[in-house]
């Protein structure tokens, strides 16, 4: 049975000892993966205004949402979707829109600004929007693993959700 809420940690048996390890990353994901693979690389899928889902923002109204996939050695390990509010202007509104296909994970972890929020974990399936767009990217099997954080700035913040795709299981 698929978990439908996001918790505190991976709940459910059975997770592979390898996917656990990068869900529960407590550093970068962008720098694990490049010490993991010869080739790494972000690729931008879009970046604009869109309604957000109705457990990323506590009031549906456009936000900025940027979506990337992490990819090693040419493979997809990562889908990532990230979700900026547009109610307030500040530094992380306009390095967003200048990110392109550069990691915002390398921003994040390398900016003395930045605090992480706790990360929550969730199992997705078919019936989730962001199950649906990261299957299209690579092979996913009946539940995906995802996790997320809110990161904050000032008195912006930006929600990070990273979607993990079955190649991940198999680096180190």
């Amino acid at each position: 049975m698929t978990t439908r809420k996001w918790r505190s940690r991976p709940a459910g048996g059975g997770l592979d000892p390898a996917l656990r390890s990068w869900l529960t990353e407590p550093g970068s994901l962008t720098a694990r993966c490049q010490r993991a693979c010869r080739d790494f690389r972000v690729r931008l899928l879009g970046y604009g205004r869109d309604l957000p889902q109705a457990d990323e923002m506590p009031r549906r109204r456009l936000a900025r949402v940027r979506e990337v996939i992490l990819e090693c050695d040419g493979v997809p390990v990562i889908f990532a979707h990230t979700v900026l509010s547009t109610a307030t202007g500040g530094r992380l509104t306009r390095w967003l829109a200048r990110l392109g296909n550069r990691s915002l994970g390398s921003l994040l972890f390398s900016y003395p600004g930045f605090t992480r929020g706790a990360i929550e974990f969730r199992r997705l399936d078919s019936r989730d929007r962001l199950y649906r767009r990261a299957a299209t990217l690579g092979a996913a099997g009946p539940c995906l693993w995802a996790r997320r954080s809110l990161h904050r700035l000032g008195a912006q913040q930006v929600l990070v959700t990273e979607v993990f795709l079955p190649a991940i299981a198999t680096l180190e």
